[in-house]
């Protein structure tokens, strides 16, 4: 899954871009307001966590102008105001979710699979679809049998956006886009390698190409 995260702070940002990359998300970080709000409506992020207070532009008004624009991408928003008035005002401009610092990394990282989960129409508990189990924890699947098969980085980036858009056809585009950060080499053709390796630790047939077009992940007949 791929994420922006908007955080002014020379320290907090690049630690927290760290640790989400590290917990599996395709992280790309924005340090201003102007920025931050241009990139939100340029890439396909799957979430966004969004500082308040930002130079250039504030977020709440950042989240005001995406939603003005009818891009309804997921925010969750940081602050260092603990302020029940900054929650409401947070939310009516359409966050998902307010996170309040000091915070623990841990908690970020449930709060972010929470809502992805909620948006997605899965249950907010642990990610499941047909019998496959995804432990996010130790990034690893598991099996309707049991068997449990850990996972490489992108593999994990990769099995994690398929089950939470199962019965979808999925261009290569589309998930090279959702698994690799802004700055990496993103080749689409690449995709298909990682699409057969996922497929020999779950079965073949839980991903059925659809030729010219892309796949489609979902529970086998």
């Amino acid at each position: 899954m791929r994420l922006l995260l908007v955080e002014d702070d020379p320290l907090l940002g690049p630690n927290l871009q760290q640790a989400l990359n590290k917990a599996g998300f395709a992280t790309d970080l924005s340090a201003d307001g102007i920025d931050g709000e241009a990139m939100g409506e340029i890439e396909p992020y799957d979430l966004i966590v969004l500082d308040l207070g930002l130079p250039g532009k504030p977020g709440l008004d950042v989240l005001e102008t995406w939603r003005s624009k009818d891009n309804a991408v997921p925010v969750i928003i940081l602050t260092a105001r603990d302020d029940w008035e900054d929650k409401v005002l947070g939310f009516k401009a359409g966050a998902d979710d307010y996170l309040a610092k000091p915070f623990q990394t841990e908690e970020l990282i449930v709060r972010i699979n929470a809502v992805l989960r909620r948006c997605s129409g899965q249950n907010p508990g642990e990610l499941s679809y047909g019998g496959l189990s995804l432990d996010e924890a130790e990034q690893a699947v598991i099996l309707k049998t049991g068997d449990k098969h850990s996972l490489t980085g992108t593999e994990f980036k990769l099995l994690r956006y398929f089950m939470l858009h199962p019965k979808q056809l999925l261009s290569k585009t589309t998930l090279t886009e959702h698994v690799y950060q802004l700055d990496s080499d993103k080749d689409s053709n690449v995709m298909e390698v990682y699409v057969n390796r996922l497929r020999q630790k779950i079965g073949a047939d839980w991903i059925v190409t659809r030729r010219g077009q892309g796949y489609i992940f979902g529970q086998p007949d």
